[in-house]
């Protein structure tokens, strides 16, 4: 195997979802020249599906956070971590900025003892920012448990609750308040007129029907203004829309869940080239990274630069599933690449689906219709098998986290 100092590093920023599957893929796959270093600030990969859940569950919230210390324990010849030998490793810094072929970190790696690390080629997987508590503002897991665990407090001590946003973190926290505390009462506010509406308008239905029963209040085509100082800490309180009309009742505790702004920050240190016809790396519509079908770059500066997931201006929708698949458009291209082939694999366009939890136990698999392929309706598969901690001791199998014999994995590590 080739040495250290030999290895030549392929970065790729952002250890969530895509991210994490792109690095290991990446690392089961490329020649012994290469080694992948997976850049995150995080101490612990979020598990970001369950958040929502665990915001209003007390009990589970260790669970969330998993260690990358096993992220390459299962790929031959590789080391997870910082430790000395190893081959790929999971550096935990920030990336203060992109040069064409290195990364400024926000503090020195211990293996070069530098802020500054050179690449051959790099992945960004930095996805995008989401209002607590779909997304955490801590990078440690304590202060992230901490939070969640304050949540679950706030929540048992407001009598009306108000969620701002009808997609899938809303509508997910609407129906788990609901079956945990049927007694309170529970008001979701979308600003368009269906909820979730990026999906078949079966979906609303579905979602309508089952806020019905369980005696969610809904309101559509109404935006909140929330305060610049904050919502008032004296309850209850009157919650105005940016309309100027008050809503109706009032409410001792609201939720944001508005929506993911792109985490694009790092694009504003890379220069735009001169054959860039558009001017920006950036599509200034949505602000996520312009590319090729192939996931690298739209500007031709950059072929050894590739976005990948929800940073990715692909035109799909942001989710899991999508995401993981273009890590695998990615990895094909890099390893041509690395082969001194060109890069010819165009990722795929899905329809758009969802695994979506409608309670603690009910849930459904939701896709668009493939038109593509002549279909009209959606599929729609519904299932009352749901767990209440979501089943999250698979996700710390996929990181390589495993307890002892038939133990469960220690959760608080």
């Amino acid at each position: 195997m080739a040495t250290a100092k030999a290895l030549k590093n392929i970065i790729v920023v952002g250890g969530s979802y895509v991210g994490k599957s792109t690095a290991q893929e990446l690392a089961r796959s490329l020649p012994t020249s290469h080694r992948v270093l997976l850049i995150e600030p995080h101490s612990h990969f979020h598990h970001l599906f369950a958040f929502p859940r665990f915001a209003v569950l007390p009990g589970h919230e260790e669970k969330a956070f998993i260690p990358y210390t096993g992220l390459f324990s299962s790929i031959a010849g590789s080391v997870s971590g910082s430790g000395s030998g190893s081959r790929h490793s999971v550096i935990q810094a920030r990336v203060l900025s992109i040069a064409p072929n290195y990364v400024n970190l926000d503090k020195a790696w211990s293996e070069s003892n530098s802020q500054q690390i050179p690449f051959e080629y790099l992945v960004l997987a930095t996805g995008t920012r989401l209002s607590e508590p779909a997304g955490m503002k801590d990078d440690d897991k304590v202060s992230s448990v901490k939070y969640l665990r304050g949540h679950q407090e706030q929540i048992k001590r407001a009598g009306s609750i108000l969620i701002a946003g009808g997609g899938a973190v809303g509508v997910q926290m609407a129906t788990d308040l609901k079956e945990i505390y049927p007694e309170k009462r529970v008001t979701v506010v979308q600003s368009r007129p269906k909820l979730m509406p990026q999906y078949h308008g079966k979906l609303d239905q579905i979602i309508r029907k089952r806020f019905e029963d369980l005696g969610v209040e809904f309101i559509t085509g109404s935006r909140i203004k929330v305060p610049e100082s904050g919502f008032p800490k004296e309850t209850p309180f009157t919650v105005h829309t940016t309309a100027g009309t008050e809503l109706p009742g009032k409410y001792d505790f609201v939720i944001l869940a508005t929506g993911q702004t792109p985490n694009n920050d790092l694009i504003n240190t890379l220069p735009v080239s001169t054959s860039n016809t558009s001017g920006s790396l950036i599509n200034p519509d949505n602000g996520f990274i312009r590319i090729r079908p192939t996931m690298q770059f739209a500007d031709e500066a950059y072929p050894h630069l590739f976005a990948v997931g929800d940073i990715a201006d692909t035109g799909l929708r942001k989710a899991a599933r999508p995401g993981n698949a273009q890590a695998q458009t990615v990895v094909k291209n890099i390893l041509a690449l690395v082969e001194g082939v060109q890069a010819r694999e165009e990722y795929p366009r899905q329809p758009a689906g969802i695994h979506l939890s409608l309670g603690l136990k009910h849930n459904i698999v939701f896709r668009n219709p493939n038109e593509a392929e002549g279909q009209t309706e959606p599929t729609v598969i519904e299932r009352d098998d749901g767990r209440d901690d979501m089943g999250v001791e698979g996700w710390w199998e996929r990181l390589g986290v495993k307890g002892e014999g038939k133990e469960a994995p220690q959760y608080h590590l």
